[in-house]
């Protein structure tokens, strides 16, 4: 069934309830977003002449009609494909070449770097800029009906990050999402008809697989003005809009933690928090200041959002004898999903044993974009091989010890950078950290730490050295500390460790 039936259904059953607000605005119900969705899949079936399956790119910043061109795709029978807003455009083009992108919807701020990356990868996309008068146009054009899918048809096709080289397209089916939709209701959350889901975080990602389950009861999504992530902006929305829920990365939690104005957030309902790392003692501060409103998930765009959670209830169930270990873990398995941690030929390994994070259900992608060799290799035996590695505890609980390329292993022992990270970052000088591992002759590699003050701090490695002499053992103890200004991140807030190894081999190279 065609995904973008919960809007059609929305459209009919609830049609004057807000469906979109830009910032404090209200930009339109329900019944107007699905006029716009299917005058759009008209134009794209007709005037662009796109056929069932071509694939429609979304290279825009966060704004209302972002969901008008991702439902008009849906409704259309197309592909949806919402690429990073940040990307360089040799990235975009590699991306709309990959995917044999048809057209391009983009925000006028992005419409010079779309048209270079159509450019340079030879490419007939036709480019339709937001907001501007042909988009009106089209966006009111007669309606189309909308087109029947199977369940395992494409719907979004969504490119990885490629930090170990090309972005690869994982194939999301209709049952996919459907699926991602019915466990966010089940393990994160019950969104309340007038709840409203805030989209700081870009939609192309995270945020915008959770916008459909609020879509789904007929709930209002709002779009910053700002189109990004201003922690003030966020705080002002929070007085506006009720019941807010918002996906967030780790950073962004602890922006808000750390922003010296805010306000009342008594309209906050659930942050939904993944995408990389939250350190036990930044969750700490989050739930001080919010309280218990927070909700971990460790999901990947191959199993969207959906491979374990830690739910609001264990964040603050302090009286538990192992609360702070659940802290530092990624929840159990979600209600969709089968997760085992298995060894080099796929066995299942017993509690407390470090071994990849496997995968398998109905919410695991269909595989690579014309990757068949890849998918086959990632989805062996029916089950996905996420490249992280993690441990179980005797209650279900995953703790992940890093990706697998991010483990260092020095004089034949694994260290899990994350250990050394979670003990480094309970020192009040310091802002954030990354350790990694340094080639060395003897010893195959060595630990590196690199560290951020908060301003204004300075930081005595002597302090962090003897803190990590008393908390971990002596082989897994950095032989170096490096004080930096900042640590090099990518676009959505991840610290990129990739770049410190390469300054590290760099170095080695040159002494060399």
């Amino acid at each position: 069934m065609n995904l973008n039936q919960l809007l059609v259904r929305a459209a009919q059953s609830f049609p004057d309830r807000i469906a979109l607000s830009h910032g404090t605005v209200d930009y339109c119900d329900y019944g107007t977003l699905a006029r716009h969705a299917s005058g759009l899949a008209g134009v794209m079936r007709g005037e662009l002449g796109l056929a069932a399956d071509d694939r429609v790119g979304l290279f825009m910043t966060n704004t209302p009609e972002y969901l008008e061109a991702f439902h008009g795709a849906l409704h259309a029978g197309l592909t949806a494909l919402p690429i990073n807003n940040k990307l360089h455009e040799k990235e975009l083009a590699y991306i709309i070449d990959d995917a044999g992108t048809g057209a391009l919807f983009v925000t006028p701020d992005l419409a010079e770097k779309a048209a270079k990356g159509v450019e340079i990868a030879g490419s007939k996309a036709r480019i339709v800029v937001v907001g501007e008068k042909e988009y009106a146009g089209f966006r009111d054009a007669d309606p189309m009906e909308m087109v029947d899918r199977g369940d395992d048809d494409l719907a979004w096709l969504f490119y990885t990050s490629g930090t170990t080289g090309n972005p690869k397209g994982a194939m999301l089916s209709h049952r996919n999402l459907w699926e991602m939709m019915l466990t966010y209701f089940i393990d994160v959350d019950r969104v309340p008809v007038n709840g409203a889901a805030l989209h700081p975080a870009p939609m192309s990602h995270g945020s915008g697989f959770y916008g459909i389950p609020h879509l789904a009861v007929g709930a209002r999504q709002v779009v910053p003005e700002s189109g990004g992530f201003e922690p003030q902006e966020i705080f002002d929305l929070f007085q506006h809009h009720e019941e807010v829920s918002l996906f967030a990365a780790p950073t962004m939690v602890k922006r808000l933690v750390g922003h010296s104005g805010g306000g009342d957030a008594a309209n906050l309902r659930t942050v939904t928090y993944g995408g990389g790392p939250m350190y036990v003692a930044d969750l700490k501060q989050a739930l001080d200041r919010f309280g218990p409103k927070f909700v971990q998930i460790y999901g990947q765009g191959e199993s969207p959002m959906c491979i374990t959670v830690l739910p609001r209830e264990d964040h603050v169930d302090t009286d538990h004898p192992r609360h702070e270990e659940r802290l530092a873990s990624v929840g159990y398995a979600q209600s969709v999903v089968q997760v085992k941690v298995a060894d080099g030929d796929d066995r299942d390994l017993p509690v407390g044993e470090v071994g990849e994070i496997l995968v398998h259900g109905a919410v695991v992608m269909r595989g690579y974009w014309n990757r068949p060799d890849v998918s086959a290799e990632s989805l062996r035996g029916g089950w996905l091989h996420t490249g992280d590695m993690g441990a179980f505890d005797a209650d279900g609980y995953l703790t992940l010890k890093d990706r697998s390329k991010d483990m260092i292993i020095s004089g034949g022992s694994n260290i899990y950078p994350r250990e050394i990270e979670e003990v480094l970052l309970r020192h009040p000088a310091v802002l954030e950290c990354a350790v990694v591992g340094r080639p060395h002759p003897e010893w195959g590699e060595e630990v590196i730490a690199f560290v951020t003050p908060n301003e204004g701090e300075d930081i005595d490695t002597a302090e962090l050295d003897r803190m990590c002499l008393e908390n971990i053992a002596r082989f897994k103890r950095p032989k170096e500390y490096r004080v930096a200004g900042s640590l090099p991140k990518n676009n959505y807030g991840k610290i990129v460790k990739r770049e410190l190894r390469n300054q590290l081999e760099t170095e080695g190279s040159a002494d060399g």
